[in-house]
This record gives C-alpha cells, structure tokens and sequence, in this order.
C-alpha cells in the first residue's frame, strides 16, 4: 500500500515498524457541543483506513484521544454553571452515539487528557531538565528554536514563521515561536492540577504527545487528522515529542482535507455551521459516510444538498441489489449453483481486485466505490433471470465484503420486531398477489410505504427498496 506523506510530501510505500502491530493516532474531538461535518471527515476516514489494514491482515492498535480540559470547555460550563467535567462527559457520550450512527468504530483506546495528567506532568518536567523548555510565573513554555527540526512538517522555516507569530495578551514566553505546555490557573474558579509550577492545566499540544507515546510507543506507523492541524499542532508535537525522545515520533502524517458547505467554508455566522447530529435528522448515518467517503481524503470536500442526495441515491442502489439478492436466494427453486454460474462468479473477482488496488493507491475510496458500482451493475445483469440460492448467496457475500471495508451497511435498519413485521407483510402480498386478491395486494403495499419500504415488481423478481433518509 502506498500512502501520501505529508511530511515527505510524497507517496511512500507503507511498511509498519512491527509485524504483530501496526500503530496509529488519530486526533481526536475537544468534547464541547456535537461534533459537525468538518469533524466527521477525519473519524470516517481513518476509520476506514484501520478497517482496510484490519482487512489485508494487520493487527491494528487504533488511540483516539478526548481533549476533556480546554477553554471552550470551561467556557461553556460556566454558562450553564456546571462543572467542566460535566460537559466533557456528556459530550463523550453524544459523540459516542453519533460516531456509532456513522459506523465509526470504537478506537483501542480512546484517552482524556483528565486521565493522563501526571503523565504530562512528568512530560514537561523531562523538557525542561533537557533544556527544551522554561518556566515563567507559573506557565510553562516549549522554546522552539531548541529543536532543529521546527517545521518541517508544514514546510516552514524559522524565519517565515517568526514573521507571522505573535504574543497573546497575557503571555510570558521569552520568543514569539515559543508555545505553552502548561498554562497557570488565572482564578480560583478554574479547573486546575497541582504541579512543581504551581496549580494550573495542560496546554493543547502537549496532550497528543503524552498519550501517544504512553500508549504507543515512542515512535509510531501513522499519525492522522484534519489538515487544519498540519500547524501549529502537529508540528508542534513532533517538536516536544522528538525533543523528549530523541526518536522519530511517526513514520507516516496524513492528512485530509476540508469540507466546504455549498462551496463556502462552514461558519457560523454564515449560518452553514451543520452539526452530524443536525444532519442525521435528515440522512441516515450510512448516507452521511458514503458522502465523505466518495472524494479522496486528501482534497476538499462540498457538501450541498445536492450532493447528499445523489449519496442517498446510491446507497439506495446498493441496498435494492442486496434486497433483491435476500429474496431470490428465499424464493429459489434451484439451491447449488449451475457450472454457468461458477463461471460468472469467478469472474466476478476482478472487481474486488480493483477495489483493492484503489485502496492500495492512498486509500482511494472514491474509485473503490466505483469498483463497488461496477460489481453491483454485473451482478443485476447475472440475476435478472433468477439465481440459484447459492449464487444469490454468495453474490451478496461479495458486496457485503467490500461495503464492509467501508464501513457502511453494518446496522439493522429496522428494530428485529419491525423487521419481521416487514417480512410478514411482504409474504402476505405475494400470497393476496398469487390468489388475484388485488385489492389486499395494494393495501398491503400501501402499508409498508408508510413504513419506508416500497415494492417493485420486476423481470428479476421482487424488489424491496427502503427509503435511505
């Protein structure tokens, strides 16, 4: 597989550190308000990419870290005259719903900076023993030029990005360069830690380096995100963590690109601000990740109305064939595949080696999707005669495989009680249809419509289509 790296600004071919495990960290959400659109993009992508190495037989340890202590937290908290706790776990648990909504699985380890504090305490203090960073009234500082490598993973060099820093009000750092790891409580009223500074809390870049290298290593196969964070937060962890270890701190930066709403970037005061839980109001979760998945990871993104649902559209398309393939392979009179069929199924691999070499290709999922098009166009074309149970069984084993690889169709769109309901009505349509009972026929049509199912009567058989919203 080769992947982009943002750090050699090249394709690279991937080659994991160890063979038993395969290493990566992912940037995860500040824990606030529900997660929006531009969040998604990235737990839907490398998502995806974990399940594609899981899929070629990697061993993935998979950390997704939650920044539980920032000022947005406390800010809010303060506006509700809650404790900062209270709205960073309960914004954990909303994420967790949404992140399930959209298929994303849980990480191997999912961190909070609250968890992890003694850990980057002890992390600082090993920076400032090595001369890598100092203590003013309380605040703690990374110097910059103490690291040679400085950005070079945002391709800057030092004089470049002295022109555009600036000191905030308030701080203390001796150089403009320079960042905080640990910042002194300003008032009483703040969540705060004892140190050896004093009481106060983590700086935001400091956290990603301690969990990584606490429960990965310090060095590691990828490390992933928004492109928004090439900098100042990756290069800034690179910085302290290859400060503090004298090792490379990851082998592999990738890095996606932004969403755009309707061609302009998302603010809310433009009013274009979309939260994924807004969204799931209106598209089901399969259709909300076809949608990110359909561009390459690394370009921008629009998301329109449009677009969602031409992703509806197409996500409708796989679940007809899937629907279909479920009732030719219960209504089949024929059970083991003809020698015709062995032929057409074989052949139908090429379309799994396609998706295969667009995944293979910097995780490609917007040509893997074509190649899962593709296999569903002959697959209609195969069974628009009949199948045998085995052919349609196994025809649906394929699909499955590779929509699987993508995370989408992976939850029950109906409750077990609902399904079975549907069934039921389905086969007493067939049976009203089969004694000319035309008129139960319809009603009984008429019914499931009511419930997002249609019915279609076609050469092949019986389609079922649900409604994707």
């Amino acid at each position: 597989m080769k992947i982009y790296n943002t750090l050699s600004r090249q394709k690279e071919e991937f080659i994991p550190l160890s063979d038993q495990e395969t290493r990566i960290y992912v940037c995860g959400p500040t824990v606030y308000n529900f997660f929006h659109i531009g969040n998604a993009r990235p737990f839907v992508v490398f998502d995806t990419l974990r399940r594609y190495l899981e899929y070629r037989g990697h061993n993935v340890r998979f950390v997704q870290n939650f920044t539980d202590v920032d000022d947005k937290i406390i800010n809010r908290a303060e506006d509700e005259g809650v404790s900062a706790a209270e709205i960073s776990e309960r914004f954990i648990e909303e994420y967790f719903k949404d992140a399930a909504a959209l298929n994303v699985k849980p990480a191997t380890v999912h961190p909070k900076v609250t968890e992890n504090m003694a850990d980057i305490i002890a992390f600082v203090q090993g920076l400032i023993e090595r001369g890598h960073a100092y203590e003013q009234d309380g605040d703690v500082y990374f110097s910059a030029r103490s690291f040679p490598g400085y950005g070079k993973l945002s391709r800057q060099n030092i004089e470049e990005l002295e022109a555009g820093a600036r000191v905030e009000p308030g701080e203390k750092k001796r150089d403009p360069l320079d960042f905080a790891l640990w910042k002194a409580r300003k008032k009483d009223s703040e969540i705060a830690w004892e140190s050896p500074w004093g009481m106060g809390r983590p700086g935001w870049h400091i956290e990603c380096s301690v969990m990584s290298t606490k429960y990965l290593g310090p060095t590691i196969d990828i490390h992933a995100g928004g492109q928004d964070l090439t900098f100042p937060h990756h290069e800034n962890e690179i910085a302290q963590t290859e400060a503090m270890t004298g090792q490379p701190f990851a082998r592999y930066w990738m890095h996606n690109g932004y969403i755009t709403i309707d061609n302009e970037k998302m603010s809310k005061s433009k009013n274009n601000f979309f939260t994924v839980r807004d969204i799931l109001s209106q598209y089901s979760g399969d259709v909300i990740r076809l949608f990110l998945l359909s561009g390459h990871y690394r370009n921008p993104i629009n998301f329109s109305e449009e677009l969602m649902e031409q992703a509806s559209h197409s996500l409708a398309r796989i679940q007809n064939v899937l629907e279909t393939l479920d009732h030719l392979a219960a209504t089949a009179t024929v059970t083991a595949m003809t020698a015709e069929e062995v032929v057409s199924l074989d052949k139908l691999n090429v379309h799994r080696e396609d998706f295969i070499k667009a995944m293979e290709d910097d995780l490609n999922t917007a040509d893997a999707i074509t190649a899962v098009f593709e296999l569903i166009r002959e697959i209609n074309n195969l069974i628009r005669d009949g199948a045998s149970k085995e052919f349609a069984d196994a025809c649906r084993d394929r699909i499955k495989e590779l929509t699987g690889v993508l995370g989408l169709l992976e939850q029950k769109k109906d409750d077990d009680e609902l399904s079975e309901e549907i069934r039921q009505l389905i086969s007493e349509r067939e049976t009203a249809r089969a004694n000319k009972d035309y008129k139960r026929a319809d009603a009984i049509r008429d019914q499931l419509k009511e419930l997002g199912i249609t019915l279609k009567d076609t050469p092949q058989g019986l389609q079922v289509l649900r409604d994707t919203h």
